[in-house]
């Protein structure tokens, strides 16, 4: 059996690519390497981009924090103040009971000769 030129498919394709008409592998090469380029610039944009929104972010969160820990030192010591000042109160209170259980109450007590109401 002999193979002629004739005898070949008509849908066999050529390995190498044709001269005429089909861009250099090089040029295609180059291309593809200069869009990935580009898609890793414009990537690495969009993270620095990502990345100041961030930064931006936890400044700001940063400042907040920082505001509500000085608000939180100013309401513990207004609380500490007002605790001191209705223990004195309470001490106060104790004292003016004290003096008027000891200035009206004791008295009575001590002196059998006044009429008992």
């Amino acid at each position: 059996m002999s193979v002629h030129a004739s005898d070949r498919p008509a849908t066999v394709v050529p390995f190498a690519p044709a001269a005429k008409g089909q861009p250099d592998a090089s040029i295609v090469a180059d291309d593809s390497g200069r869009t990935i380029v580009a898609l890793l610039q414009k990537a690495a944009e969009l993270a620095k981009e990502d990345c100041a929104r961030a930064m931006d972010l936890a400044h700001k969160l940063s400042f907040q924090l920082r505001a509500a820990e000085e608000r939180a030192r100013e309401l513990e010591a207004e609380a500490a103040h007002f605790r001191d000042r209705a223990a004195r109160a309470e001490a106060w209170l104790l004292r003016i009971h004290n003096e008027v259980e000891h200035t009206f109450f004791q008295k009575k007590e001590r002196d059998p000769r006044q009429p008992q109401r």
